[in-house]
């Protein structure tokens, strides 16, 4: 009888984790390169993961940037100025998308699909269902991830 409960259980737990993973993940916007490989994820909650589902860092709704380690290591302000962990401004993205470095060089875009464009303006990527200030995050300044 222990040996038929022991049975049962395990495929119980897991589906559970089957379904908590299902979960967890639903809720995250991909961030892909124009090949279509994903290199990453970012959760409505801000969380920030790898292509290998790592947890990098997190976006709070105030701007603060985090690293994986919870140390702030920016800020995009509310006028779309993004700041390093010295409070240098690094960047600024623009309401219409544009991704400015800090000698105002256009370096890049985020368009309104989502689509990620670089100063030459050749798709890089996409970042659909992202805020365009969190994907500028990602592809242009914080965090790497393609790992």
């Amino acid at each position: 009888m222990e040996k038929r409960k022991k049975k049962k259980i395990i495929p119980v737990v897991m589906l559970l984790l089957c379904i908590l993973t299902i979960l967890s993940t639903t809720d995250a916007q991909d961030l892909r390169l124009n090949t279509n490989a994903l290199i990453g994820r970012i959760q409505s909650d801000g969380v920030v993961r790898n292509g290998s589902n790592m947890q990098i860092g997190k976006i709070e709704s105030n701007g603060v940037i985090r690293d994986q380690s919870n140390r702030q290591i920016g800020k995009i302000e509310s006028n779309g100025v993004i700041r390093d962990q010295s409070n240098r401004q690094i960047g600024k993205i623009e309401s219409d998308g544009v991704v400015r470095d800090q000698s105002n060089r256009q370096i890049g875009k985020i368009e309104s699909d989502g689509i990620v464009r670089n100063s030459s303006n050749a798709q890089i990527g996409s970042a659909k269902g992202i805020k365009r200030e969190w994907a500028a995050t990602a592809f242009f300044f914080f965090f790497d991830i393609k790992n």
